[in-house]
């Protein structure tokens, strides 16, 4: 081999090397892209609301939590890779009745020493129409944990100075007795002085974490 292909063949050599690098660091990027995309909402308690709605003879009797947190990492152009993590206090429940709270934050119901948390952590999400999400991931509740999906919407972004807010919503129906609270009490006349469905409404205001406020998603 001559001089001249020797100089030619370490050029090549030398080509493909750049090539590999750039490939391998282009994989790098193109791997780190999804956890940069998405932006980090943290739940603005004050003007949020959690509350549920139960059958208690022939009527519902409305409820709350006063008392909760979540994060939100949201990827408008790739849902996909957006994640929800949401934790509510138990004994902040709110029935307007100080009695009845007591009862419901006691072993009957909550069990809120035992089980001070609420929580939901989504494992996928997925979009079914402009705005509007499937996100399913496991709910904690009374110690049971099980894998629900929530419907999801996404109600827009609103700017208020430097501030930027996002809002979301959802409703969902979940059985208590699912859940090992299976409290209930015999009418005279057959029945039960409790349904078993709650009817769950969530409406959350989050605020948009600045850049070094956000965590990456995980």
């Amino acid at each position: 081999m001559t001089d001249a292909e020797d100089v030619n063949l370490d050029k090549t050599k030398e080509m493909d090397m750049k090539k590999l690098l750039a490939a391998v660091a282009l994989s790098l990027l193109a791997a780190g892209i999804p956890a940069l995309a998405a932006d980090t909402y943290n739940v603005d308690k004050t003007h949020s609301e959690v509350s549920f709605r139960i059958k208690h003879l022939l009527g519902k009797v409305p409820g709350r939590f006063d008392d909760f947190s979540g994060t939100i990492q949201f990827d408008a152009a790739k849902p996909e890779n957006s994640s929800v993590e949401f934790a509510i206090k138990a004994t902040s429940i709110d029935t307007a009745n100080g009695d009845r709270d007591n009862h419901l934050r006691s072993p009957d119901f909550f069990d809120v020493e035992k089980f001070p948390e609420i929580t939901f952590k989504s494992t996928s999400v997925k979009a079914v129409a402009p705005n509007r999400f499937q996100v399913t991931g496991a709910f904690t509740l009374h110690g049971v944990a099980k894998t629900i999906t929530l419907p999801i919407e996404y109600l827009g972004e609103a700017k208020m100075g430097e501030n930027v807010k996002a809002g979301f919503s959802t409703e969902t129906i979940l059985n208590r007795k699912d859940y090992g609270i299976v409290w209930n009490k015999d009418l005279d006349g057959g029945g039960t002085i409790l349904g078993e469905n709650v009817e769950i409404s969530i409406n959350i205001e989050a605020g948009k974490a600045k850049p070094a406020e956000a965590k990456p998603a995980k």
